[in-house]
C-alpha cells in the first residue's frame, strides 16, 4: 500500500455558530488520487478549507507525512507542502502569467525559486502566454494556470477544488490527464473535489462520498461499486 501523506481523523469545522464537517476522517496517499463527492452545500469545499488552513478546523487530528499538525495557519502549510487549488481558480487578473506562477514561491525557499521545466510540458499554452495578463486567459486556462501555480510550490499534498467547472470540454480532458500525470509520478498525493461524476471516478483510487458534513458512504476503487456511489451522489 502507498505511504499515507495526508490522516485525519474526527474533523469538525464551524462557521460562527454552524457546524458544518461532524466528525469526517480522510486519507490520502502518495500516488492515488482521493475524490470527495456530494451535491452542494455538504460540505465539500470546507474540509479543503480546512486541510489547507485557509479556515481553522475546531477539532480532530491531522497528520501529514507523518507529522501531527496543530492548528496552524494556510502559509505554515503551504510550507510543509499543502497546495490548494480553490474553487474560481482566483487567479490574479492584472498579474501576468509569469507573475502569477511566481506568486507560489511565497512558501518556498530561495533557492528552489523558479518555475519547473515541467509544469510547461504539463500545461504547453503557459509557456506561449507568459507575458499575457490572467484575465485575458480563457476559464480553461485560467484553471491551467490555477494548477499550475500550485504545482510551483512542489506539493506533498495537491488539493484541487471542482477543475472541471465551467470549463470546455477538451481542456477537461487536458485537466484529467495531468492529473493521471502527476499520480503516476508518484511524488504526491491529490484530493479531487469534483462533481462530474465519471471525471471523478475515472480517476480516483479512493472515494469519500459527504451528506451534511458526515461520511456517507468511502472507500477504495476495488471495492466501491459504481452504481452505488453514483446513488450516494444523486442523492
Amino acid at each position: 500500500m502507498a505511504a499515507e501523506v495526508l490522516k485525519i481523523e474526527g474533523l469538525t469545522l464551524h462557521y460562527g455558530g454552524s457546524q458544518i464537517l461532524h466528525g469526517v476522517d480522510i486519507t490520502a496517499r502518495r500516488g492515488e488520487v482521493t475524490c470527495v463527492m456530494g451535491t452542494n452545500g455538504v460540505g465539500k469545499t470546507s474540509l479543503l478549507k480546512a486541510i489547507s488552513g485557509t479556515h481553522p478546523r475546531s477539532g480532530g487530528t491531522f497528520v501529514l507525512d507523518g507529522e501531527e499538525i496543530g492548528r496552524g495557519g494556510a502559509h505554515g502549510l503551504a510550507q510543509k507542502g499543502v497546495a490548494y487549488v480553490p474553487q474560481g481558480r482566483e487567479i490574479f487578473p492584472f498579474l501576468t502569467v509569469a507573475e502569477n506562477l511566481e506568486t507560489g514561491f511565497a512558501c518556498l525557499p530561495r533557492s528552489d525559486r523558479h518555475v519547473p521545466d515541467h509544469i510547461f510540458d504539463l500545461f504547453p499554452i503557459l509557456r506561449d502566454f507568459l507575458g499575457r495578463r490572467g484575465g485575458d486567459l480563457s476559464g480553461g486556462q485560467q484553471q491551467q494556470l490555477a494548477i499550475a501555480r500550485a504545482l510551483v510550490t512542489r506539493p506533498k499534498l495537491l488539493l484541487l477544488d471542482e477543475p472541471t467547472e465551467g470549463i470546455q470540454p477538451n481542456i477537461i480532458k487536458q485537466i484529467g490527464e495531468v492529473i493521471r500525470t502527476l499520480r503516476e509520478a508518484g511524488d504526491m498525493a491529490i484530493v479531487l473535489v469534483e462533481q462530474y461524476f465519471d471525471f471523478a471516478f475515472d480517476l480516483g483510487d479512493e472515494f469519500l462520498v459527504l451528506e451534511r458534513g458526515t461520511k456517507k458512504l468511502g472507500g477504495a476503487a476495488g471495492e466501491v461499486e459504481r452504481e452505488a456511489l453514483l446513488e450516494a451522489v444523486a442523492v
